[in-house]
């Protein structure tokens, strides 16, 4: 049999339809359940097996439905002992007398017939929920410099450090315009245009740094005490913040935890001297205090050092800390993003990660504990990800890289690097492995799996599916003809925050992540091939807003084949079956995988057709697809039963 009509296999993952409680409190005992396709099997036993304080701990599951829409299922008991409390599902099979034949283990990496790792195994989290409003939130990133421009700033000067360009300039990749070009847009200019963003559905507004700095991407914050007069000023975030809410709009900022600028007045005031207060906020590696660690070798950016109590209490500590100030009126942003938080408190022989991003989330609690904290860690993140701190990680490797994989096609078009020198290869991630690798839809699933196998199912949901960023090339600049819609649905039907880097509705391209930061073509709406973009986004996003099992339901693969994937995304009560495929499409599953009357599905989005033949059901498209249908929701035990 094809792997796309393979038998049903065993599930169970973090939701509603599988786990009594998300929020469990230490000591709790919790009900987890088990899907089990009839005919998977006979088994002699069902068993939970835990980890609590790292020894292994077994509890017995019972039969409580059977063939339900063609599963059985499987009911266990779980006492949260720790605050990340992890356990797995194991089949112990049956031979004809009935006796133990064998062992399958399931976790979130799998089925296997081999023992799992334990970083990988479901988890229930004792630490304190995020905010509900996080797993229906449509994020849309916003790089205030290029966003747009309100009237005022035609009055602002020219700031010292900047190279001026007109709105319809092309953006400049070489040093020194790469970071000194300077287009001039603000935080009203942000506020006017909000409109826009309520039409797209976009209800979470993600601003890069609005500190003051001498760069156009402000990473190189001067000050964490105010907002850039460039961009109008503490008083234009608060217009912005007001006018948002009253949209539906939360918002929430960036913040630099791992540096600050070379210009910051702590810098300033520690540089040259190390009797200063300020002295130990820096790693300085000589008695002068006139060489420093900084990131990634930039100057401009010296390096925090975390053990200094007095940083802590300025930065991270309590309601006047800068964590805590912006939360609160009249600025009142909705939480933060965490720029490069994987290297926050690391620096050779030392690691005080977990003691700053668990501070940060304290005083985020204290002050306001409907805020949402998410961390950028660009690569395997999960181990920082266990939900002690981060609602959810800014991350390529669980969505955005496998899926440029899958759907890219490069043109190799020639390109400026940062130096002036011209390249043909196109931008991966700065990894140096030749450009985008040539992945089909096995491999891209593989990839998913593996990168989100560790991280708790809570976590997960809070976590951003990007299709691009504004650090990356945008992935329009080198997509498959056709594959837009479909990269645009996988983000808003996968577990995950789906994100929208302002342009890519515009159709924008961008060679690497500075050609990405082109400023709107506000004007250009009506354009034909604008309008179609526009329309796209509006639609897929709509679903996101209209279904809310896309925030928090269960997901399941059904079928993955060389260039199509099917899943649902299910709760009690509904369920939406996705198919997302490259060129034509006829991709198959068994009848009773998706769990419910196929039957009585009603098609929301894109042309594929379902047809049942020789047993199974496919869905058939001349091209490439992105289509969803919805269904009754599924037949599952209620609690309690």
């Amino acid at each position: 049999m094809s792997e796309a009509r393979r038998a049903n296999r065993p599930h169970h993952d973090g939701s509603a339809l599988y786990v009594s409680t998300s929020t469990p409190a230490l000591g709790d005992s919790v009900a987890v359940r088990v899907r089990v396709p009839v005919g998977y099997g006979p088994l002699h036993a069902v068993r939970v097996r835990s980890n609590p304080d790292h020894e292994p701990l077994w509890s017995e599951a019972t039969l409580v439905s059977s063939d339900v829409d063609g599963w059985d299922w499987w009911q266990a008991d779980v006492v949260v002992a720790n605050p990340r409390h992890g356990y797995r599902w194991v089949f112990i099979h049956a031979d004809d007398e009935g006796r133990p034949a064998g062992a399958e283990w399931l976790n979130q990496s799998g089925l296997s017939r081999i023992e799992q790792l334990d970083g990988e195994d479901f988890a229930l989290l004792a630490y304190d929920a995020p905010p509900e409003w996080l797993s229906s939130s449509v994020m849309y990133q916003v790089f205030p410099d290029r966003f747009a421009r309100s009237a005022a700033a035609d009055e602002r000067p020219v700031p010292e450090w900047a190279i001026a360009a007109d709105w319809s300039d092309p953006v400049d990749p070489v040093v020194p315009g790469r970071s000194q070009q300077y287009y001039g847009g603000d935080l009203d200019g942000v506020r006017e245009r909000l409109g826009h963003l309520v039409s797209l559905g976009v209800n979470l507004l993600y601003l890069t740094p609005v500190f003051p700095a001498a760069s156009n991407h402000r990473y190189d914050a001067a000050s964490f005490a105010e907002v850039d007069e460039l961009l109008g000023g503490d008083e234009a975030l608060i217009r912005l913040v007001e006018e948002a809410h009253a949209r539906g709009i939360r918002v929430i900022g960036d913040l630099t935890s791992n540096h600050s600028g070379h210009l910051h007045e702590w810098f300033r005031a520690a540089f040259g001297s190390p009797e200063a207060p300020e002295g130990d906020f820096y790693y300085f590696s000589n008695d002068a205090h006139t060489e420093y660690e900084c990131w990634m070798g930039a100057v401009t950016l010296p390096k925090f050092n975390w053990k200094s109590a007095e940083l802590r209490r300025r930065f991270i500590e309590g309601p006047d800390s800068i964590v805590g100030r912006w939360l609160q009126a009249p600025y009142s942003l909705d939480g933060w993003r965490i720029d490069v938080a994987n290297m926050t408190g690391r620096l050779h022989d030392e690691d005080l990660n977990e003691s700053v991003r668990q501070q940060i989330r304290r005083t985020m609690v204290e002050v306001n504990p409907d805020t949402i904290l998410l961390g950028e860690s660009t690569n395997d993140a999960a181990s920082d990800f266990q939900g002690d701190a981060w609602h959810g990680a800014m991350t390529y490797t669980c969505f955005t890289r496998p899926l440029w994989g899958w759907l890219s096609e490069p043109t190799h078009a020639p390109r400026l690097d940062w130096d002036g020198s011209t390249t043909t290869e196109p931008w991966y991630f700065t990894q140096p492995i030749g450009g985008i690798p040539k992945l089909d839809a096995r491999e891209f699933v593989a990839q998913h799996q593996r990168f989100t196998a560790a991280y708790p199912w809570r976590v997960r949901l809070g976590t951003m599916n990007a299709l691009d960023t504004h650090d990356t090339a945008r992935f329009a600049s080198n997509a498959a003809p056709g594959t837009v819609p479909l990269a645009l649905g996988l983000s808003v039907t996968l577990p995950g925050i789906p994100v929208v880097f302002a342009g890519d509705e515009f159709g924008l391209t961008g060679g690497d992540g500075e050609e990405s930061r082109t400023p709107i073509p506000w004007g250009s709406e009506s354009e034909p091939a604008v309008r179609h973009v526009l329309d796209t986004y509006r639609a897929t996003i709509g679903l996101r807003r209209d279904h809310p099992v896309l925030d928090t339901g269960g997901m399941r693969w059904i079928a993955v084949a060389d260039q199509a994937v099917a899943f649902v995304r299910e709760s009690v009560d509904e369920t939406l079956l996705i198919v997302a495929g490259r060129g034509s499409v006829d991709l198959e599953w068994a009848t009773d995988a998706v769990g419910g009357p196929i039957t009585a599905a009603s098609r929301l989005l894109g042309e594929a057709e379902l047809v049942e033949r020789d047993g199974v059901w496919a869905a058939v498209s001349a091209d490439s697809i992105f289509t969803v249908w919805s269904l009754p929701g599924a037949s599952a035990p209620a609690w309690g039963e």
